[in-house]
């Protein structure tokens, strides 16, 4: 059985099915929370059972819940989740949540450029003074969801390394737990700036997500504003691998942690029009690195599906030939494969619009 934890629009959903089993098109709702607000990311860390969730609120801005039990029943409010007092900015949004490599520990990324760690499985937290401090951070540049830091890529084995993504202010590495950062952007083609305003180390790059190689750590693949890259010297340097896409602007990205040269990726029409090409759904995967690109859709809508899947609503389960792949769109539809992208079905209709999955 795989659960699917789902950040909504109208708050939590859990589902429960099997993606293996033949004709199973639906998986049930099991629970919801936090009905009518915002839950922008959720997930349940696989080591503890604890499920996260987070809730934005017009007024108070964004908070951590967490439970161990029912979650219908009720959660308890994280601590630490803020920024140091005395300042003039606030945070504005809670991006992502990450298990650690060490037991106990996560990372929280958010709005503006921030990263948070717990080392009690997420009661409390506080912020990595190393990138809140960087001396280039008053001319960080925030991208169209704002100064966001949406993926935490571990090393698997490794509890030091570190690299995180930030939008507008790219890639950041760290060799030592987070104590000390440095960038890794060179690269990456910004087309969206004038050529002769391109510096690795000053401009506005707007990574949209990347994750890291679990069998390969030095691998790592990213969907940038305009580019599909990949690296394979643990993000220090990027090679564009977008030929091949009807479109190499996108926000999703998932791998196989079985295979270093694997990715999957789900294009959008471009940054003026974040929807679905042609009005046909399809997962696009590569098996060589990115040299060659190839349509997943079977069973997924092929005409007049005008969708938009937002950066955290694609995950993952498993691996190899039973790799499962599930994604969310903002028309409330929840889409699943058991069998590594080759088939496809619809698993939930008429949700809120999906802002994130997460599956277990």
């Amino acid at each position: 059985m795989t659960e699917l934890v789902i950040g909504t629009k109208k708050g939590l959903f859990l589902l429960q099915g099997d993606a293996a089993s033949p004709g199973n098109e639906e998986f049930v709702i099991t629970a919801r929370a936090f009905a009518g607000q915002p839950v922008d990311y959720a997930l349940r860390d696989p080591r503890s059972g604890r499920l996260f969730a987070t809730a934005t609120s017009p007024f108070y801005g964004p908070k951590l819940f967490y439970t161990d039990g029912d979650p219908s029943a009720g959660w308890e409010q994280a601590a630490g989740v803020e920024l140091p007092a005395g300042g003039d900015q606030a945070l504005e949004r809670i991006w992502v949540i990450a298990p650690g490599e060490a037991p106990g520990t996560l990372y929280l990324g958010a709005d503006p450029g921030v990263l948070l760690e717990s080392h009690d499985d997420g009661a409390s937290w506080e912020i990595n003074q190393g990138l809140w401090n960087q001396p280039s951070r008053p001319e960080w540049q925030p991208g169209g969801g704002g100064l966001c830091l949406h993926s935490i890529c571990t090393w698997p084995g490794d509890s030091q390394r570190l690299a995180v993504a930030i939008s507008a202010a790219g890639i950041w590495l760290s060799d030592d737990g987070g104590t000390s950062w440095r960038r890794g952007n060179r690269g990456l083609n910004p087309r969206y700036l004038p050529e002769a305003d391109i510096d690795p180390e000053t401009s506005a790059l707007c990574v949209h997500h990347v994750e890291r190689s679990h069998a390969r750590p030095e691998r790592m693949f990213m969907q940038f504003h305009g580019g599909v890259y990949r690296s394979d010297d643990a993000g220090e340097s990027w090679e564009a691998i977008g030929d091949g896409l009807p479109s190499d602007f996108g926000f999703p990205l998932k791998l196989d942690p079985a295979d270093p040269d694997s990715a999957y990726v789900i294009p959008l029409v471009a940054d003026m029009d974040r929807v679905t090409p042609d009005g046909r759904v399809r997962v696009y995967e590569t098996r060589d690195g990115g040299a060659s690109w190839s349509p997943r859709g079977d069973g997924l809508p092929t005409a007049r599906a005008y969708l938009t899947v937002l950066r955290q609503a694609f995950t993952s389960k498993g691996s190899g030939a039973r790799l499962e792949l599930y994604f969310g769109a903002t028309s409330g539809e929840v889409f699943g494969s058991g069998d590594a992208g080759a088939s496809w079905a619809t698993l939930a209709t008429r949700l809120p619009p999906v802002f994130s999955v997460a599956a277990s």
